[in-house]
């Protein structure tokens, strides 16, 4: 056992295996988010090249099983994949964001400075646990979406502010 520790060989497999496997679980990962966004394509290609990576990374596990090293190079490997694809996902900023803000006594003011920083809002009266509210609607991009807190920030430091995830969008108004 500890000559197998010790051999550079063992070491060179377990990190190829490693390497496999932080590929694979990133093309996964990247794939697993764009299914969620509806982009078909992308998700097939992503999904066949982390299925064939996959392949060839628990094939090497199996035909090496006294080689401990390649358990701890799989397992690091999925895990460190996991990470890099959210890394590279949230670089990308696909998608969209529905923000929805709570303003007691700003929305109008938040709703203009808004607009006047190109986004579209939905302004909503509604009635809160301490009186009426200003509801305010804002579908944006992923990449403006700190543009877009910051003015929410700026505009109304106590603003109640919700973000979420949403599918393609179809019609309505987009900053170009």
């Amino acid at each position: 056992m500890l000559e197998i520790l010790l051999s550079p060989e063992a070491w060179l497999g377990a990190l190829g295996i490693f390497a496999l496997r932080l590929a694979d679980m990133t093309f996964d990962t990247l794939r697993v988010l764009f299914v969620m966004r509806g982009r078909k394509g992308i998700a097939w290609i992503l999904g066949f090249c982390q299925s064939a990576i996959f392949v060839i990374a628990i094939t090497s596990v199996l035909s090496n099983l006294n080689n401990p090293l390649n358990f701890v190079g799989y397992a690091a490997g999925f895990a460190t994949g996991n990470v890099v694809g959210m890394w590279i996902e949230e670089r990308l900023a696909i998608g969209h964001i529905k923000v929805s803000i709570v303003s007691a006594s700003l929305g109008a003011a938040l709703a203009g400075t808004l607009r006047e920083a190109g986004f579209a809002v939905t302004e909503i009266p509604a009635r809160g646990k301490d009186g009426m509210v200003s509801m305010l609607s804002c579908s944006v991009l992923r990449r403006d979406v700190d543009k877009v807190e910051d003015i929410i920030h700026a505009t109304d430091a106590e603003a109640f502010v919700i973000s979420e995830d949403v599918r393609p969008v179809r019609r309505g108004f987009w900053r170009a």
